[in-house]
């Protein structure tokens, strides 16, 4: 039975307060006042603050991001310039590989020029001792074509005079 009692009496209780239905229009009061002033407290103090954080973090965006495209300007400008600056030393490269060029192909041409000179004088020189030799060549072949022809005749037992043996060499050799 006691457990009876206390469980009757525990139901006769007045429960949880928040539900009690006589208590109502101060939690509703309570309720409104803790709201107004939470949204007083938030009206003036918190939310201007977030909105000033906000307002200077946007700000801040904004900022890089002209600076960031201030300096892709200056990046592409300087972009320009070293294409510029690269292709002028390209082009210079260039006039002065020409240039070398030519002077050494002006020095080749003066060097082949002296060389073929030189060639063209030792050829001459060459022709003029192959010539000279020739001509001795063709003396001492007429030397002995005429002592051969001389002993030849003493030999078969004629005698002939150096006048005709010198013009029957020179007829033959002739042709």
């Amino acid at each position: 039975m006691a457990t009876e009692t206390t469980s009757a009496a525990e139901a006769s209780a007045p429960g949880m307060p928040q539900l009690d239905v006589t208590t109502f229009g101060n939690q509703i009061f309570w309720l409104l006042l803790a709201l107004v002033a939470i949204y007083f407290v938030l009206s003036r103090v918190a939310l201007p603050r977030i909105a000033a954080i906000l307002a200077e973090r946007q700000g801040t965006i904004t900022n890089d991001i002209a600076a960031a495209e201030d300096l892709k300007a200056k990046a592409e400008q300087a972009e320009a310039a070293y294409d510029k600056a690269l292709a002028d030393a390209r082009a210079e490269a260039q006039r002065i590989s020409a240039e070398t060029k030519a002077t050494i192909q002006a020095d080749l041409d003066v060097a082949i020029a002296k060389a073929d000179a030189e060639i063209a004088a030792k050829a001459a020189e060459s022709e003029k001792a192959i010539a000279e030799i020739r001509a001795g060549a063709m003396e001492a072949v007429a030397e002995v074509a005429k002592d051969t022809a001389k002993e030849i005749v003493a030999v078969m037992g004629g005698k002939a005079d150096a006048k005709s043996i010198t013009s029957a060499v020179t007829a033959r050799m002739k042709g």
